[in-house]
């Protein structure tokens, strides 16, 4: 996993997760519970679910709110989510043996996930 911060402005810090293995659809059932809601809460939806996408999802959160803490001294209650968003990555091809020397193709899907945090109080 690939993570990458970036600033776009000064009450808005971005997280970016590349290559995680799991599909679109399932990443996306996640992020829609989450997004415009507060750190905290947050944080208490995400270790509640039984989806298996939720942890990916929750080092995300935690490292988006360590960049804004650490690089931008933004306090960590006042932080909510203002932009998440689940984008298609490459997909990993191989092939698996079969009877009388045929193949059968694995399609593994992986995803581009990216958390915005933005601090309410200013």
């Amino acid at each position: 996993m690939i993570k990458k911060t970036l600033k776009k402005s000064p009450t808005e810090v971005k997280a970016l997760a590349q290559h995680i293995n799991m599909s679109v659809f399932k990443a996306q059932r996640v992020i829609d519970q989450i997004r415009g809601r507060s750190y905290e809460e947050t944080l208490m939806i995400l270790e509640l679910m039984p989806y298996r996408a939720s942890y990916p999802i929750l080092k995300l959160v935690y490292s988006a709110a360590a960049n804004a803490s650490h690089n931008m001294g933004l306090n960590e209650a006042d932080l909510f989510i203002s932009k998440a968003e689940v984008n298609g990555g490459a997909i990993f091809k191989k092939l698996k043996p079969r009877a009388r020397g045929r193949s059968y193709a694995i399609k593994r899907p992986t995803c581009h996930i990216t958390i915005v945090l933005k601090d309410k109080s200013k």
